[in-house]
């Protein structure tokens, strides 16, 4: 692979409302910067206010003409493939896109697009396979039919740390049941999603069925949240912004999906394969530059173990090299935007002035560029209390506890409020199932870290959220149902 070059000017992105791209020309631009090198290298269409509303009475049109529910299964199914095909041969553009808005590594970005893929060819299965359910046994000839059918016109808005992967985890799915959408992604990372756009015209998607918008979410995440025309609201970010979301839509009492924060722990008990485990866990710490919020940021380590396991894992973040994302070589790279900056290292200072023991990867050259780069670090010395071992943090930062005792190590692990994913390490099968039952974690993985797949859901407890994205269980997130009774006479004779 080689080097990716900053873009003499920024490339400019078209926004999608009802089956027309309205340029950046036409709107007062939004211009995204490369966080390595604080260059633009984006321009997005600033939505307005007018533009989220169209785009609603479009996929609401959509949805009440059913342009797009009425077709088979098999025929969305089809065109879902369309659009996997088209990713898959606009790969090299896809990540070059995300590479340069988010400052992930080019060469790492290829995973994303594959997942992404994988989410657009899983969802055309379920295309296929969205079934109601029949009731012929309620006596004196009488039966029922439920249906399931497209909750209607769901509001999609998604972050800026997997944008292109995120929005894949639910915008297939709603296409495949039948349902129509406004999508807003975040203003910091809008290029993939966009692109997407053009990609959805080309595979024939009809007009006003999925509408992609620009803009903050002060701007239009209140409209896109409030509007009696949307029937639902799906939404992955902070938990403070998700309750807001929560309360705006219950005024009209739609349904909601939120995919909030996380602060997973990894439990390694002393029988585990500690190398492996050592991997993972350096993986979870710091894949994306710890913006991940199924990311591993805690370690809950039995005592026995505990100095030589740190130090292995020490030893496996020492191989990154972080640096320049443009660069092939690079396995880390900046964290997203100033603000992001700020935020991580004011948890650094927090965990210092809190007495507990840093260790950070030393500079090899990242401080040589102008971006927001965060050396991996982890904390030692660190209680379950501390603001660093509660609050998420999103970035490269590890803090470490010790356990004695398995009820002390489940303890740790669900003191927090968050609930979405945890890690554990044992080879032992006892041990495994008792953490899996009793972790408050909605994805708990045994011996392996961030390996989800589309066919599995992906759900949170506590201030990770309500609902769930991916997996066949998807169908009933993006759906609702209806009966039909029915009285027979008996016939003439």
């Amino acid at each position: 692979m080689t080097r990716l070059t900053l873009p003499a000017t920024p490339r400019p992105f078209s926004l999608l409302i009802d089956g027309k791209l309205i340029p950046v020309s036409e709107r007062e631009p939004i211009v995204r910067e490369n966080p390595a090198h604080c260059k633009p290298v984006s321009l997005y269409p600033r939505a307005t206010v007018a533009d989220a509303h169209a785009a609603i009475d479009a996929a609401r049109r959509a949805a009440d003409s059913r342009v797009w529910r009425d077709m088979s299964g098999a025929e969305r199914a089809r065109l879902l493939l369309r659009v996997a095909r088209l990713i898959d041969e606009n790969r090299v553009e896809l990540r070059e896109i995300e590479s340069l808005e988010v400052g992930k590594p080019i060469s790492l970005v290829d995973r994303e697009i594959n997942g992404t893929i994988a989410h657009w060819e899983y969802a055309a299965t379920l295309a296929r396979h969205a079934y109601g359910d029949t009731y012929d046994s309620l006596g004196d000839n009488n039966m029922a039919f439920v249906f399931r059918e497209p909750i209607g016109v769901v509001s999609l808005i998604t972050p800026w740390n997997y944008p292109f992967l995120i929005l894949s985890q639910k915008l297939p799915f709603v296409l495949a049941v039948g349902g129509c959408a406004v999508v807003k992604p975040s203003e910091l990372s809008s290029g993939t999603a966009l692109r997407l756009g053009e990609l959805l015209l080309e595979a024939g998607l009809p007009a006003g069925v999925v509408n992609i918008l620009a803009g903050s979410g002060a701007e239009l995440g209140d409209v896109m949240s409030r509007s009696p025309k949307v029937d639902m609201v799906s939404f992955t970010g902070s938990t403070t912004i998700g309750r807001i979301i929560g309360r705006v839509a219950g005024e009209t009492l739609k349904k909601v999906s939120l995919e909030l924060g996380g602060k997973a722990a990894h439990i390694v008990c002393a029988d585990a394969d500690l190398q492996l485990a050592a991997e993972k866990v350096a993986l979870g710490a710091t894949r994306n530059a710890g913006q991940a919020c199924v990311g591993g940021h805690r370690l809950v380590v039995h005592e026995s173990i505990a100095d030589n396991f740190v130090e292995a894992v020490q030893k496996e973040i020492s191989k990154l090299v972080v640096g320049d994302p443009l660069d092939p070589a690079t396995t880390m790279g900046p964290v997203v935007s100033k603000v992001q900056f700020d935020r991580v290292n004011g948890y650094i200072a927090a965990g210092e002035d809190a007495g507990c023991e840093k260790w950070a990867l030393q500079d090899r050259g990242a401080g040589a560029l102008p971006g927001y780069f965060v050396q991996p670090t982890i904390f030692t010395g660190v209680q379950p209390s501390m603001v660093i071992a509660q609050e998420e943090i999103f970035g490269p930062v590890l803090s470490v506890m010790r356990f004695k005792t398995f009820d002390d190590a489940l303890a740790i692990a669900n003191s927090t409020p968050y609930g979405l994913s945890a890690g554990l390490w044992t080879r032992d099968l006892d041990t495994a199932f008792a953490f899996g039952r009793q972790l408050k974690a909605g994805t708990v993985e045994v011996n392996t870290f961030l390996a989800g797949a589309p066919e599995l859901p992906l759900s949170g407890l506590g201030d990770s959220g309500v609902g769930h994205e991916r997996g066949r269980f998807a169908i009933e997130e993006f759906t609702e149902l209806r009966t039909i009774q029915l009285q027979l006479n008996q016939p003439r004779r």
